[in-house]
């Protein structure tokens, strides 16, 4: 079925104009509010995807996994919404107290290194800001609207990206306060143990909900990937909200990856923080609807970590092809092969007359759009080795 006009979350039309400048709707930015729209799915379904009819099934648990479902959005309003956010911000706040009290890792206290046997990340970082300030880090790890967060920790190496919804800057809101925080928030909680490396939900609820918290009025969205390696058990957790995301590559193949979460097209999945007057009409999603996995890795895996602004730009075989240039383990080379990555999908991004994944999914979508999509990008690639202390 052809959509109708559609409206990206800044409040301006998707549709007709399209076709004109086309360029320009490339460069939409996300805001806060919610709008109408048909549901989509993601970009690319599981099974389409290299590694993916195997991947897609192997989740924490047994059998197989059923893809998480785009929510309408729907409009909340007057007592009903109010009723909604009080009971809503109470589960979370009940949660995030119990599971501060039982998510204390039992391992955090005394001792030194890990055992024999136990695995680790070497992880290196680099990113770009939508402004041209190419590589400039703002306080807490930031990349324009983009944050993340690289923390050791004797049970696991944890890592984060959290991509800021742009349009909040409409309001006046600087969209990288919001991702910034959440990403330090979340670094603190590892770094104080308060974390058990299979629930990396746990850490973005906790995280979330001391925000919510905060005395110092905190507004703005942020989508959040959240990514776990169990020392001893070698085991990935992951938590995805929104369309950030991860890749895991093994002998040249991508062999698991996360699921995209969108509401509707260009409108993931992203936790949000509103002034009262909005509440019901931003959209919100509960930390526990991120897409979580479970699954095995091995010495020489390679995991990808990033932000929109990487996979919109940037299909899986261009980023299969700049990975075989990273030999081992050494962090300058995974260094130089971090910002090889980072460096195409900038260029790409502004590449009028190029065919991005994001242009791709607009046509899937009946928008007529051709070129990259100039975005914040941040990215995290780590390699799993040998843990030392």
């Amino acid at each position: 079925m052809q959509p109708g006009p559609q409206f990206g979350l800044g409040g301006e039309a998707a549709g007709s104009d399209l076709a004109l400048a086309p360029v320009r709707a490339a460069e939409r930015v996300r805001g806060p509010v919610r709008r109408a729209g048909a549901v989509v799915a993601s970009a690319r379904r599981p099974e389409e995807r290299p590694g993916g009819a195997a991947a897609a099934e192997e989740r924490a648990g047994s059998g197989p996994r059923r893809p998480p479902v785009p929510r309408a959005p729907r409009l909340l309003g007057g007592a009903a919404a109010a009723m909604f956010s009080v009971l809503s911000y109470g589960r979370l706040v009940a949660r995030a107290v119990l599971g501060g009290l039982s998510q204390t890792d039992p391992r955090a206290g005394g001792g030194g290194g890990g055992g024999s046997g136990d695995y680790g990340l070497v992880t290196a970082s680099c990113g770009f800001g939508k402004d041209f300030r190419k590589g400039l880090l703002k306080k807490g790890a930031c990349y324009g609207d983009d944050a993340c967060f690289v923390a050791r920790h004797r049970t696991a190496d944890v890592l984060g990206v959290a991509d800021g919804v742009g349009g909040w800057r409409d309001y006046g809101v600087d969209p990288s306060q919001f991702s910034g925080t959440l990403m330090r928030t979340c670094e603190r909680l590892v770094k104080e143990g308060r974390f058990i490396p299979s629930n990396p939900v746990g850490i973005l609820t906790t995280s979330y909900c001391e925000l919510l918290q905060n005395k110092v009025p905190l507004l703005g969205s942020s989508t959040a990937c959240i990514v776990v390696l169990d020392r001893s058990s070698h085991r990935l957790h992951t938590a995805n909200l929104g369309d950030s995301g991860f890749l895991v590559v093994r002998g040249g193949e991508v062999v698991h990856r996360s699921d995209e979460q969108q509401h509707y097209f260009n409108t993931p999945f992203q936790l949000s923080i509103a002034p009262p007057e909005a509440e019901g009409v931003v959209l919100s999603d509960s930390p526990d609807a991120a897409d979580s996995t479970s699954f095995d890795v091995q010495l020489g895996d390679i995991i990808l970590t990033a932000t929109d602004g990487l996979f919109d730009n940037m299909p899986d075989y261009m980023i299969l092809q700049e990975l075989k240039k990273l030999k081992n383990s050494n962090y300058e080379s995974i260094q130089r092969t971090a910002r090889s990555i980072a460096e195409q999908a900038h260029e790409l991004a502004y590449d009028p007359n190029y065919m991005s994944p994001f242009a791709q999914f607009a046509c899937d979508n009946g928008l007529n759009v051709r070129g990259g999509k100039p975005d914040d990008i941040t990215v995290l690639l780590s390699i799993v080795a040998e843990y030392t202390d």
